[in-house]
């Protein structure tokens, strides 16, 4: 895993301090394995969860990652196919993992369009992945404030301190209003809390919009969303 902050991985530190302790560590990665290489094994932890559908693939499918003495030690939390090795009206055996932890029919559509899209990023190298959405990111920071007068920007002032995401405000309109006016120009970008209801709250923030990169984008849809966000003020009322 990359580390644009310094030469010490914060998320590594915290694995080694909670480790030090006895805590088992989960990490919820979703927001991080679409965009950069990660080695579960470098980073130590426990348990490594990430959905399908941030990395190219379906919804409705995800990965979790665990360590295997741990992974023996949970009980099934449900019941179905695969999930025994025998029933009686003596007892139960559960099966062995990852079986054990698999109840019912497997997901296997899913399962087949998750890997195909592994596949697909694992082909163009996530170096080149992260490489790419940084130098998107590092447009976005230099387009947006020059052809959006007023716009805020919330977060790192560099590309190399984010993932390929900008989150910003503009002061004359809500995001939820700002969303649904890109929507109409085929700009989408997302409107809300970003599962981050607290840091707004402590920001004073109502919301926040956000523009997300990935490998399918370019430099064509900043420009759009620039041109969005003039048309956004323009409606408002904001900087001529």
């Amino acid at each position: 895993m990359s580390n644009a902050l310094g030469t010490v991985n914060p998320v590594k530190a915290i694995i080694a301090a909670a480790r030090a302790r006895g805590v088992p560590v989960l990490l919820d990665g979703a927001q991080a394995i679409p965009h950069q290489a990660v080695d579960v094994l470098d980073l130590d932890c426990d348990f490594y969860a990430f959905s399908g559908h941030k990395m190219c693939g379906p919804t409705g499918i995800g990965v979790l990652y665990g360590r295997e003495a741990l992974l023996r030690d949970l009980p099934p939390f449900q019941s179905g196919g695969d999930m025994i090795l025998t029933v009686s009206f003596k007892g139960t055996t559960y099966n062995d993992l990852p079986y054990r932890l698999e109840a019912g029919t497997p997901h296997i559509a899913g399962a087949i369009g998750l890997g195909a899209a592994v596949d697909y990023l694992a082909a163009i190298g996530m170096e080149r992945v992260a490489e790419h959405e940084e130098a998107l990111t590092a447009y976005a920071l230099e387009v947006l404030p020059r052809e959006v007068p007023g716009i805020r920007i919330h977060g790192p002032r560099t590309a190399a301190e984010r993932a390929g995401i900008v989150t910003f405000t503009l002061p004359e309109a809500h995001p939820h209003d700002i969303a649904t006016l890109l929507d109409r120009e085929a700009v989408a970008i997302r409107a809300g809390h970003h599962c981050t209801q607290p840091l707004h709250e402590r920001l004073g923030l109502a919301a926040t919009g956000r523009a997300s990169f990935n490998v399918y984008s370019g430099r064509d849809d900043i420009d759009r969303l620039a041109a969005g966000l003039r048309g956004v003020q323009r409606i408002f009322g904001g900087p001529a």
